[in-house]
């Protein structure tokens, strides 16, 4: 008796993909946002984060742009058209189709390195921490202060889920090493 039909089959598909060539080569994440970079850097605007999600046909390349006035429309097209360009001229996004999207980073702005954490400084923030302080990982505040890679929470208008529990300060100071997810909060006046 012969192999079942999945074994065979299986053992077909398989061969037939070790024996094709590889259409879908690995994207370089670094030649691509230094590209993205130095667009951006000739624009005037910040590059906020650079993210690639999905596999084969369903790419998508999503970069979050900014600059202190805000973004425009204009900003993610002018980016978008000049990246795209140049990705297609280097060849940086190989493996066939993907989806370019530009987008400014919203009001709830993720927040990650120390610039981002210095020119929000009197802004409110959510974060949640790698290790605990004070007994707790999940903090809301106003971000008072940040530098020497500390920052410090004013903890007195946070949202109830958020306050510290009675006798403990109000003012809280967390490594900037310690922070695994920091996002700003947004203010309707």
């Amino acid at each position: 008796m012969g192999a079942s039909p999945l074994f065979t089959c299986g053992w077909f598909l398989a061969a037939w993909e070790a024996s094709k060539p590889l259409f879908f080569m690995a994207v370089d994440l670094d030649h691509v946002r230094a590209i993205i970079e130095r667009v951006a850097g000739s624009l005037g605007v910040e590059v906020v984060e650079v993210e690639l999600r999905g596999g084969g046909k369903s790419r998508m390349l999503r970069i979050f742009i900014d600059k202190p006035a805000g973004v425009t429309h204009e900003d993610c097209a002018t980016l978008s058209r000049e990246v795209s360009t140049i990705f297609d001229v280097e060849d940086a996004m190989p493996g066939g189709p993907y989806v370019l999207e530009v987008s400014s980073p919203g009001l709830d702005r993720k927040l990650s390195r120390a610039t981002d954490f210095e020119r929000f400084q009197g802004s409110r923030v959510k974060l949640t921490t790698r290790d605990p302080v004070n007994g707790n990982r999940h903090f809301e505040g106003r971000l008072e202060h940040f530098g020497a890679g500390r920052l410090t929470l004013d903890l007195a208008e946070a949202r109830k889920k958020f306050r510290p529990k009675e006798g403990t300060a109000e003012k809280l100071e967390i490594e900037l090493a310690n922070v695994e997810k920091a996002n700003l909060v947004p203010e309707i006046f």
